[in-house]
C-alpha cells in the first residue's frame, strides 16, 4: 500500500442563531410523543447568500417502507443540492423523499438528510412539516435544545455555536478516538499495553464494515463509543474512506470488492450510508477526520500510462474516470457536514517527490476537488505516508547536502528526488496546493504509525564522505532496501506518537495504519474480501520497475491485508523511535 468555491467556511458570516425550530402544530402543552412524527430542522451554517441545513425526522406512527417529507418556505430560499434524500423544489414548496437505502422507518425510528440552499433577506424556518401528508410536531427547538444540542444561547464547551462551523485544525484541543478493537489486540500482545491507549483510524474498507463485519463494531458502534470517550471535551474520530471501484489498481494486496464500473454502487451503498450516519444529530459534537481513498489519485498520475510502472488496471480507472468521480462524490457529500474534515491521500515523498510527479499530482488533486459537485471548501487538507514507512525527518542529511562536489540527489537512494523525508514533502506539497487554488488554511497529516526506524540498526550520524551513496546509505534511518518497498517491511518501528500541530502547516502526526495490521499476504490466500496476492509482499520476490527491481524486504508468513500480524507488531515495538518505555 505504498501508492498510497474559495473556502466557503472561511467566508462564513456570523450565524443567524436559527436552530432547531419547526413549529408545534399540536396545542400548547401537548405531549410530543402523541404526535405522529417529529422533525428536527437545524441550520448548520449560514452566510450572506446561502446556508446548509440538517433535518432529522422521527416516525412515531406505524412502520414505513418509504417516506416523503414536505414543507414550504415563506421567503426566497432555493435548494441547490441535497444528500441522503431526493430533494426537489417547486416554487416555495419542497419535497424530500427517501433514498433506496434509508426508506425503512420503523416506529420510533429516525432518518436524517441535509441540503444546501441560497437565500436573500430573511431565512425563516418553515412553519409546518408533513410526513406522507400527516402534520408533524417539533423535536427539540430553541426552548428545548435536548441533550445533544446546547442551543443558540449556550454553545457549551463542545459546540462552536449554533451553526457548528468548522475549526481551523480539528486536532487542536481535542482527544483522538481509541479504537477498542485494535486496543484489545495490542494489549493482548506482550508489551503491547505500552501503546494500546494510542488513537488509530477506523478503516471502512468495504460496504459490510459500515454495519460491522463478523460481529465486529460498525460505524455507529464506533461513534457511540467515541461519545463515551469524548466526555465534556473535544474528540476527533479518524475514518479511512476506502472502497473505490477498482481500488488500488497498482497493488493487488489491497484490491477491493467493487469492480471498475461500480461507481453507482460506491455512491449509493457506501458513501451515502456513511454520510447518513455521520449526519445524525447525536454525533454532531464529534469531530470526524476522514482519510479519502488512499493511493487512488497518485496511481492515476504515475501508473496509468506512459511509464514503465503503468498497469492495465490503472489505465482502465483513468479512462473511465471512476476514481475521480468517486473521490469528488465523497468530498462533496462528506464535506457538506459541519463536523467532517476531509483529508485527501497524497502518497509519500518516495512516490510523488519528483517535480515530474508532483506538479501533475497537484493538478489532479485540484481537478478532483473542483469537479463533479466537489469544491475546495470540502477539503480540510491532505495526508502523506498513509500506511507507509517513510520517516518524518531524515536527521543525518538534507536534500541540499553535497559530497565531493556532488549533490546527494545523485545517490541511488535519493535518485534525484526533491525531498528526502515526509515533513519536507508535506510542507512543500502544501505550498504548491495553496498556490494552485486550495485554501490558505490547508492542513497536512503525516502517518507516523510505522516510520520510526529505531533499534540497533539506526544510524547515529552521517555516513562516510567517500561517495554520495556511502554518505546517504550510511546515514539514512530508513533502512528499507528501496523507497518503493511498502509491504510489511523488515526492520521497521513505531514512529512519533500521535501529536496535534507538531509543525507549521501540519495539523497532526497520526496513526492511520494501526500497528500490527498486515499490509498484505506473503503467499496466496483464498478470501472473500477481494484481496489478491501481490508479490511485493513475498520476501522471495526479486522486485519490479516500481522498486527498481530490488528485493521486497517484506516479512514472511504475513496474513491478508488488515489482519493481525503478531510478528510485525512485536518488531514495530522493538524498533520504536522514540523508544517505548
Amino acid at each position: 500500500m505504498s501508492r498510497t468555491k474559495t473556502s466557503l467556511l472561511a467566508a462564513l458570516a456570523l450565524l443567524s442563531g436559527t436552530s432547531a425550530a419547526a413549529l408545534v402544530s399540536a396545542p400548547a402543552g401537548a405531549a410530543a410523543a402523541a404526535a405522529p412524527c417529529t422533525v428536527d430542522y437545524k441550520v448548520q451554517n449560514q452566510w450572506d447568500t446561502g446556508f446548509t441545513t440538517a433535518v432529522t425526522i422521527t416516525n412515531n406512527g406505524a412502520a414505513k417502507s418509504s417516506w416523503s417529507l414536505q414543507w414550504s418556505y415563506a421567503g426566497n430560499q432555493r435548494i441547490s443540492n441535497g444528500w441522503n434524500a431526493k430533494v426537489s423544489q417547486n416554487g416555495s414548496s419542497v419535497t424530500a423523499a427517501n433514498e433506496n437505502y434509508n426508506g425503512t422507518l420503523p416506529t420510533g425510528g429516525s432518518a436524517s438528510f441535509g441540503f444546501q440552499a441560497s437565500y436573500s433577506g430573511a431565512n425563516a424556518v418553515p412553519s409546518t412539516f408533513t410526513l406522507d401528508g400527516v402534520t408533524c410536531n417539533v423535536d427539540g427547538g430553541p426552548t428545548d435544545p435536548g441533550p445533544t444540542d446546547p442551543g443558540p444561547t449556550d454553545p457549551g464547551p463542545t459546540d462552536p455555536g449554533p451553526g457548528g462551523s468548522k475549526v481551523a485544525n480539528p486536532y487542536v484541543g481535542a482527544k483522538a478516538y481509541v479504537n477498542p478493537e485494535w486496543s484489545a489486540k495490542a494489549a493482548a500482545e506482550p508489551g503491547g499495553s505500552r501503546i494500546a491507549n494510542q488513537p488509530t483510524a477506523v478503516w471502512l474498507d468495504r460496504i459490510a464494515a459500515i454495519n460491522g463485519v463478523n460481529g465486529g463494531m460498525g460505524l455507529r458502534a464506533h461513534l457511540d463509543e467515541a461519545l463515551k470517550q469524548k466526555g465534556s471535551g473535544e474528540l476527533v474520530v479518524q475514518l479511512v474512506i476506502y472502497d473505490l471501484p477498482g481500488r488500488d489498481c497498482a497493488a493487488l494486496a489491497s484490491n477491493g470488492e467493487l469492480g471498475p464500473n461500480d461507481l453507482d454502487k460506491y455512491k449509493s451503498q457506501y458513501i451515502d450510508p456513511i454520510t447518513s450516519i455521520l449526519s445524525e444529530s447525536k454525533y454532531a459534537g464529534l469531530r470526524i477526520a476522514t482519510v479519502i481513498e488512499p493511493d487512488s489519485l497518485p496511481n492515476l498520475v504515475t501508473n496509468a500510462g506512459g511509464t514503465n510502472t503503468t498497469t492495465d488496471a490503472c489505465v482502465t480507472m483513468k479512462s473511465n474516470g471512476n476514481y475521480e468521480k468517486g473521490v469528488s462524490y465523497a468530498l462533496d457529500k462528506l464535506g457538506a457536514l459541519a463536523n467532517v474534515y476531509n483529508y485527501i491521500d497524497a502518497g509519500h515523498h518516495g512516490w510523488l517527490g519528483w517535480d515530474s510527479n508532483l506538479g501533475p499530482s497537484v493538478q489532479e488533486f485540484y481537478k478532483v476537488a473542483t469537479t463533479n459537485g466537489a469544491s475546495v471548501s470540502d477539503v480540510a487538507g491532505f495526508i502523506v505516508n498513509t500506511a507507509n514507512y517513510s520517516p518524518v525527518k531524515e536527521p543525518n542529511f538534507k536534500v541540499t547536502d553535497m559530497v565531493n562536489g556532488q549533490t546527494i540527489r545523485q545517490s541511488k537512494w535519493v535518485d534525484w528526488n526533491q525531498y528526502v523525508d515526509e515533513q519536507s514533502f508535506a510542507v512543500g506539497l502544501r505550498d504548491k496546493l495553496v498556490a494552485a487554488g486550495f485554501d490558505s488554511g490547508l492542513g497536512m497529516l503525516i502517518d507516523t504509525s510505522r516510520n520510526g526506524w529505531g533499534g540497533s540498526a539506526r544510524p547515529t550520524g552521517p555516513g562516510p564522505s567517500t561517495s554520495v551513496d556511502d554518505y546517504v546509505n550510511g546515514g539514512r534511518i530508513d533502512r528499507r532496501i528501496h523507497a518503493g518497498n511498502w509491504c510489511n517491511q523488515s526492520g521497521a518501528g513505531i514512529g512519533q506518537r500521535p501529536t496535534a500541530a507538531p509543525a507549521t502547516g501540519v495539523d497532526a502526526y497520526v496513526w492511520v495504519k494501526p500497528p500490527g495490521e498486515s499490509d498484505g499476504n506473503s503467499a496466496a490466500v483464498p478470501n472473500d474480501e477481494g484481496k489478491g496476492f501481490d508479490r511485493m509482499c513475498d520476501p522471495t520476490y526479486g522486485g519490479n520497475a516500481r522498486n527498481g527491481n530490488n528485493p521486497t524486504g517484506a516479512l514472511p508468513n504475513a496474513p491478508l491485508a488488515g489482519h493481525w500480524f503478531s510478528a510485525q507488531f512485536q518488531q514495530l515495538m522493538q524498533n520504536a523511535y522514540p523508544p517505548l518505555s
